[in-house]
């Protein structure tokens, strides 16, 4: 049996102990709190089906997005209670005298916008297909600056790319790998020196109105990052954190053992912290990225040809209008050009009540569990 005098000392050490953990996190922990489920259905109130009218897409793709209830109606939009599907037609050929015709498509943008956060794509299939130039990213709708407005001065209208743009997946062709990219205003570069990640830094300038719109973009490490050698494993999941020191980017293939478990279950709580490096991680020492990005929506969409798939197309000929005739003609062809998409989640900085309340408890039950152990001793 113990002494009182050792008792005491033991005691003494558990409390010091329970006291330090409940009031210091995890060293380098960074929680984030689920704040917006997106499954099946909940992407059609969700989401909007973005169109442009008469307009030319912003990408000068050739293809024409079609509205929610179109869609939905030719099977471009299905929703299940787990699966949310966005496909282009597969069975019509194009009339080439129509310069403004296009592939009918899908494009759909959240109506939140979020900032400092954490954004989990759990995906089970990407478009692909030659001509084909599919995207996850992110960027801020076009606003009015209504505080120029309120003080009578000239009303400054807020467009792409003065709040920037998060691309976390996009290619063309099917050419992988993954890449990730940052567009901004000038005064945003940067350097592999400063990095730690994964992937490979390609482009270093992510100036917008230079280098074609190349934006600072990174390679991924891992060929099933992207396109038909993703599909061929199932997918995989794709988290974004943004704060407003950086952008980090991660992809674990569905077949990775090595994915967490909170990113694999879709927890109500995820630290990023014990992730492991990212294969992107874009960082402020020669960018303020508070004032380069902005809250911004989310956008999934698939297009066709356009200033990149067009330019560097080569299935069948080569360049834009080899891209514009294979498209044309060719449905078949986007028979798998299509997302399958089993849940989007999106985190916002802190613990949930119910996570707090969920350590106390367990914190007590461990206490309870030690003061059984001395009193055996």
């Amino acid at each position: 049996m113990l002494s009182f005098n050792t008792l005491s000392l033991v005691l003494t050490a558990l409390v010091s102990a329970t006291v330090s953990g409940a009031s210091s996190p995890p060293k380098g922990a960074r929680f984030y709190s689920v704040t917006d489920t997106y499954i099946g259905p909940s992407f059609l109130t969700g989401f909007d089906h973005q169109t442009f009218g008469t307009d030319i897409d912003p990408t000068h793709g050739r293809v024409n997005y079609t509205d929610q209830a179109f869609a939905v109606s030719k099977n471009l939009t299905f929703t299940s209670k787990d699966t949310l599907i966005l496909r282009a037609d597969y069975t019509s050929v194009l009339n080439a005298s129509d310069p403004y015709g296009g592939r009918n498509s899908v494009r759909i943008q959240s109506k939140k916008s979020y900032g400092t956060s954490v954004t989990i794509l759990d995906l089970r299939h990407m478009p692909q297909g030659c001509g084909t130039w599919p995207a996850f990213w992110t960027t801020a709708i076009l606003a009015f600056d209504f505080q120029m407005l309120l003080t009578n001065q000239n009303m400054h209208i807020i467009a792409w790319p003065d709040m920037g743009e998060i691309d976390i997946i996009e290619g063309v062709n099917d050419v992988g790998p993954n890449a990730a990219t940052l567009h901004t205003t000038p005064g945003c570069t940067m350097s592999s020196a400063n990095m730690i990640e994964t992937g490979t830094l390609t482009a270093t300038d992510c100036n917008a109105y230079v280098n074609s719109n190349t934006g600072c973009s990174v390679k991924s490490d891992k060929t099933t990052s992207y396109g038909p050698a993703l599909n061929a494993v199932g997918g995989g999941w794709y988290v974004m954190e943004r704060t407003s020191n950086f952008v980090n980017i991660w992809f674990w293939a569905r077949n990775d053992p090595l994915v967490p478990a909170e990113v694999q279950n879709g927890s109500g709580q995820v630290n990023p912290a014990h992730w492991g490096k990212p294969m992107a991680n874009f960082v402020n020492n020669n960018c303020d990225l508070s004032s380069k990005m902005s809250p911004q929506n989310i956008i999934i969409n698939l297009t066709f040809c356009g200033d990149w798939a067009g330019n560097a197309f080569s299935c069948s000929g080569s360049g834009m209008q080899a891209c514009i005739n294979y498209v044309n003609n060719n449905p078949s062809g986007f028979a798998n050009a299509y997302w399958d998409i089993a849940a989007l989640r999106v985190y916002i900085p802190g613990c949930s009540a119910s996570t707090t309340l969920s350590r106390r408890s367990l914190d007590a039950h461990h206490r309870m569990h030690q003061m059984h152990d001395i009193r055996d001793l």
